[in-house]
């Protein structure tokens, strides 16, 4: 490119190509730098794999009990599915979309300039979506060489979808959602898992509720769930019986740790790439310092994604590259969405928007109905869950929380319920199917509508007009 690009996008994730998209979509000259494959962690090592597991654990281990015999099938599923979805993000679909693919680790050398191997590129305007990548803690960090010699297969969520195999026990560090998750999906496949988690409870972040549901679930798979428990490192004589170290607020112990994977959460790509020869801002951690409008400190340069510090999800990074795009190329100021649904992919699923805590400020109520209500969930013999909505004092939905299946695609409606500033009338108000999971927060809707009906004053004035009705009635009117 001789001349500078409209839009630079550097990483070809989920906010990579969403933004270079958006960008070519108005009219945009736009460039996009990847250094490895473009689709990023959600495509390759993230969403797509984690989720097809979840899948065939579901539909087998659950059923059939112990089938490490087939996990190269397994494994070949998993491929299968990256494969399937694979050409959506490919470098031919995005030069068909009008973005020119580059192919390289792109540096900053200036405030619009990047270095791509021996070659320049300028830039107008950019999006920066390098992404993250998994943390480890610093007491399993021992390198490649220390962890052989004492016979540990170290895995992170990036390297266990190069496995073939089924591993017999597993120990998982994080009971975060992808801990949660894979840990369960490992236990239905016939591995022995533990799950460690330094905090008092499992997904930390969601009510407690939802945590004690899903830690229930996680038991009665066989998972040994061991909450408030730190690594502190690893111990064994011989590489034949390598030993995981903890401490707890109890005690201190060990317990096996020939395969370990680690789900502790995401660190920034954000070193190595010259942030400050262009005048990038990042906080103490590495994570880019961006403003409402996902701006940088470099008035040029926009980001979006993982290294924002916003939640590394694949649908806030698409919708953050959205806006940061349109913002760079057509000059506006809007806000990057704060509204961000979340999913935990266990069974049963969790899934939460909004104001979920009715502590948060005044004048919110939680609105509950248990799942032993809900007649799908009867039918389906899963009346564990509950689906609740939280309201403000004028009755508008303000929050959700759902645990239960497919609560993931229940809490897409009450996110547009939220978003909309719906009330619990227009809930109760729109005709739903039955039956179905979303009959739970569209039941609390009808009973709040309900309860209002019932107050003195209301149920006084229903009265008197149901009065006059039937003296109109006997007149012939």
């Amino acid at each position: 490119m001789n001349r500078p690009v409209d839009l630079l996008v550097i990483g070809g994730g989920t906010a990579g190509i969403v933004a270079a998209k958006t960008a070519a979509t108005l009219g945009a000259r736009v460039g996009l730098v990847e250094a490895d494959r473009p689709g990023g962690d959600c495509l390759w090592r993230g969403c797509v794999p984690s989720k097809t597991l979840i899948e065939i654990a579901s539909r087998t281990g659950a059923f059939l009990g112990d089938m490490r015999s087939g996990g190269p099938a397994v494994f070949d599923q998993v491929r299968a599915a990256i494969a399937a979805i694979a050409p959506i993000d490919s470098p031919e679909a995005l030069a068909a979309a009008g973005v020119q693919v580059m192919s390289g680790h792109a540096e900053f050398v200036g405030p619009d300039v990047v270095a791509v191997g021996d070659s320049t590129i300028g830039f107008r305007r950019a999006v920066l979506a390098t992404g993250s990548a998994p943390a480890i803690p610093d007491a399993v960090a021992l390198g490649a060489d220390a962890l052989m010699t004492r016979g540990i297969d170290l895995m992170t969520t990036d390297t266990v979808w190069d496995r073939t195999d089924i591993p017999s026990t597993l120990v998982v560090l994080g009971g975060g959602a992808i801990g949660c998750e894979l840990g369960q999906a490992f236990a239905r496949l016939g591995t022995q898992v533990t799950l460690v988690e330094p905090r008092p409870q499992l997904l930390t972040g969601f009510d407690s509720r939802a945590a004690q549901l899903v830690t229930a679930a996680l038991h009665a798979d066989g998972v040994r769930v061991l909450t408030d428990h730190r690594v502190v490192g690893f111990d064994g004589d011989t590489p034949a019986s390598p030993r995981l170290m903890l401490t707890s607020s109890q005690a201190t112990t060990s317990l096996e740790a020939r395969h370990v994977l680690v789900a502790a959460g995401r660190t920034p790509r954000t070193s190595g790439i010259g942030l400050d020869r262009a005048g990038i801002d990042c906080n103490a951690v590495g994570f880019v310092t961006v403003d409402a409008t996902l701006r940088t400190t470099n008035p040029r340069v926009w980001a979006a994604g993982d290294l924002t510090g916003h939640p590394a999800l694949t649908h806030v990074a698409g919708s953050h590259a959205s806006t940061a795009a349109t913002n760079a190329v057509l000059g506006l100021r809007r806000r990057a969405a704060t509204l961000i649904p979340r999913v935990v992919f266990t069974d049963p699923e969790v899934a939460a928007v909004g104001e979920c805590d009715v502590r948060a400020r005044g004048g919110l109520r939680a609105l509950t109905v248990p799942h032993h209500d809900v007649d799908r969930a009867v039918t389906a013999a899963r009346t564990d869950g509950f689906s609740t909505i939280v309201v403000d004092r004028r009755h508008r939905i303000v929050g959700a929380l759902v645990v239960g299946p497919r609560a993931g695609e229940t809490i897409g409606e009450l996110a547009l319920a939220v978003s909309t500033r719906c009330t619990t009338a227009d809930l109760a108000a729109t005709m739903h199917p039955y039956p179905t999971y979303n009959d739970g927060p569209w039941n609390a809707a009808v009973a709040d509508v309900r309860g209002r009906l019932s107050t003195p004053a209301v149920a006084s004035a229903l009265r008197a007009v149901v009065a006059i009705r039937a003296r109109s009635g006997r007149r012939g009117r």
